[in-house]
């Protein structure tokens, strides 16, 4: 098959492509990757895949599932209006008042956030409202907490339970490539992790917040990195954990060392190394970018990959390394929405740090190696962000499908939390269910708002 990728798409799907392979299987592809090396100097490239690892293996009807959602995905109407809008358009459009909002961190970096100030039936109700701030996960941004129905999600929810609702884009992503001095095209732009996330831009967001809306005190609810930044910063920054009411952690993430499968594979050994050699050889540091047209690398995988059945394989495995291990409690008619807003991108620092916290085991900053940790920390290792610090009352809600918080590692987490006030294990609820599941609504955020009435 021909396909013309950006560079970006290409490294991240051979990576993808090499963990995900559960059989002996040979693909070739010729990608076009003129952006890297120059046409006249060579016009294209070739690369014969031939790989053997074996993954988990799936029930006959999880493979349907997910033959059955990506047909839709290949087949979907790309004129569907919910693809071509940005996350303000997706609030307007479902009649709830959107605000736009531009906060800076400390470190340069201008980062977007949208307000929903009122549900669309509660507009009239006088005085201050409980304020709920919302904070995506890796390669996401504000849309994850919009995607769905009205009734399916959270953000909207939350607005018409009588919340003031904000919703934060970390650095990075479609709605975090700004900056005083820098421009995404600066190698400099990129050299950040979940480190200076946790440091600069979630105090910048929570702050921004609770200045404009005039209250002393939020609800904080963050899925996956956004629950993982929120544990570094709260442990750290103790003047930021009195601001935060409760702590919702959705599909909580610190250590990730009890990973399994492919991405365990994938520094077990020591692939990821040679992927950071290679992105940083040929200039890349933004991996999953979205464009105007929406996310290329899910157009190009839901076209290319997904809708072949010479590589539905890899289409299924890819799925199952992304999310876990079903979809039926995915709305299939909305995955090319999905597709069209996620991934959101961000660096490759921040991936490979993650990469480095399932060979570690630890949750701990970035490890720059020992003369680098010296220069950065003032110790030969990367120093671990002590959870015992953290004073926020914090609910614990996890699924027992999921792939990424894995089960083993919430259980090593949990001891740690001095200020638990819930915890709650949902039974075959996989990472993206948090925020993805058409029965999300009466699974979990009923639950989640019945915790923060209580707190």
């Amino acid at each position: 098959m021909h396909v013309s990728i950006t560079s970006q798409t290409a490294a991240f799907f051979f990576l993808l492509v090499y963990l995900s392979c559960q059989i002996n299987i040979s693909v070739s592809f010729n990608l076009s990757l003129n952006d890297i090396i120059p046409s006249d100097i060579l016009p294209s490239v070739s690369f014969n895949v031939s790989l053997n690892y074996i993954m988990p293996s799936t029930s006959d009807n999880t493979s349907k599932c997910w033959h059955d959602a990506f047909k839709t995905l290949h087949k979907a109407d790309r004129n569907h209006p919910e693809m071509r809008m940005n996350v303000s358009e997706l609030i307007s459009s479902k009649g709830y008042p959107c605000e736009d909002h531009y906060v800076q961190t400390e470190d340069g970096y201008i980062l977007s956030m949208q307000r929903i100030p009122h549900g669309r039936q509660n507009a009239d109700k006088h005085g201050p409202r409980p304020v709920a701030y919302l904070q995506h996960g890796l390669l996401g941004d504000a849309t994850n907490w919009l995607v769905n129905l009205e009734e399916q999600s959270l953000g909207f929810i939350l607005a018409d339970a009588g919340y003031d609702v904000w919703l934060g884009n970390c650095r990075g992503t479609t709605y975090g490539k700004k900056h005083s001095s820098l421009s995404p095209d600066d190698r400099a732009f990129w050299d950040f992790s979940l480190d200076e996330m946790a440091q600069y831009d979630l105090p910048a967001f929570i702050n921004y917040a609770l200045n404009v809306s005039g209250q002393s005190q939020l609800y904080y609810i963050g899925h996956s990195q956004g629950t993982a930044i929120a544990f570094a910063a709260f442990s750290q920054n103790k003047e930021l954990g009195k601001k935060v009411r409760l702590f919702t952690a959705l599909a909580p993430v610190t250590t990730v060392g009890g990973i399994d499968g492919p991405l365990k594979f994938l520094v077990d050994t020591n692939v990821h190394m040679g992927f950071e050699v290679l992105l940083k050889a040929i200039g890349i540091h933004e991996l999953l970018p979205k464009n105007n047209s929406g996310s290329q690398f899910m157009e190009f995988f839901g076209d290319t990959v997904c809708g072949n059945k010479n590589t539905a394989i890899i289409c299924e495995n890819i799925i199952f390394l992304a999310g876990g291990f079903d979809c039926f409690r995915m709305n299939a008619t909305r995955l090319p929405i999905y597709a069209a807003h996620a991934p959101a991108g961000t660096s490759t620092k921040n991936i490979i740090h993650w990469a480095q916290l399932v060979k570690s085991g630890k949750f701990q900053m970035y490890d720059y190696g020992f003369f680098g940790n010296f220069q950065h920390y003032q110790e030969s290792t990367a120093p671990e962000y002590d959870l015992s610090q953290m004073d926020v009352p914090v609910a614990i809600f996890s699924g027992e499908w999921d792939n990424l918080a894995d089960p083993k590692d919430v259980a090593l987490l949990l001891p740690k939390l001095k200020n638990k006030v819930y915890t709650r294990d949902i039974a075959k609820f996989d990472h993206v269910d948090f925020i993805w599941a058409f029965d999300a609504g009466e699974v979990l955020y009923n639950d989640v708002l019945h915790v923060m009435q209580k707190h």
